[in-house]
């Protein structure tokens, strides 16, 4: 019996092997860099490019390069009581395809009005697409203004979630919350 072919796709599996690495840090790398998140939120956000590259900045000295994004759109609104209902695609650099996400959730606090905005979430901390289906917690104290971006932090078992909003309408004050990600759309806040 003759090795030849055995040999020859050894061969090929070690030559593919080499090239893969040869390819160098960038197919090593699963973060995205500050360049990288910047072209991507503004061409998303379609916000103010400065406004985005100082809130980008900003969450990049706190945290440094995500592993992933998300790329959605929300609505909410407040009267004390609130609640966000959104959705989105979040990406990851080792992923071949985005996975389709889902949130809402409620809050409470000094907050009144409504805004309906697109929302750039940096994921920090995050191993597998599964760890984003729970709760997260965060707290909130931005304005809403049209045109405005601001960010908040969400935090759960070492994950870290930093949404990014840009959108139209008025939505003042600070609350409390979470919101809760998963797999398909619930109206219902809780």
């Amino acid at each position: 019996m003759d090795n030849h072919p055995s040999r020859r796709a050894v061969s090929l599996s070690l030559a593919a092997a080499a090239a893969s690495l040869a390819a160098g840090p960038a197919f090593a790398q699963n973060s995205y860099s500050e360049n990288e998140v910047v072209n991507e939120a503004n061409e998303f956000l379609d916000a103010s490019a400065e406004a985005v590259s100082d809130v980008v900045r900003h969450v990049f000295s706190e945290y440094g390069e995500p592993v992933g994004f998300i790329k959605g759109r929300e609505g909410g609104g407040a009267a004390g009581i609130g609640f966000r209902l959104g959705d989105g695609d979040m990406f990851f650099r080792h992923s071949t395809a985005p996975t389709r996400v889902f949130w809402r959730g409620p809050s409470i606090g000094i907050d009144a009005g409504g805004d309906a905005a697109r929302v750039f979430t940096l994921i920090y901390n995050m191993t597998s697409t599964n760890q984003i289906f729970r709760r997260f917690p965060g707290v909130e104290g931005s304005a809403y203004f049209v045109g405005g971006v601001g960010v908040n932090y969400q935090r759960k078992d070492g994950v870290v979630l930093a949404p990014m909003r840009a959108g139209v309408g008025l939505r003042l004050g600070a609350n409390v919350g979470y919101l809760a990600y998963s797999r398909r759309r619930n109206f219902f806040p809780f």
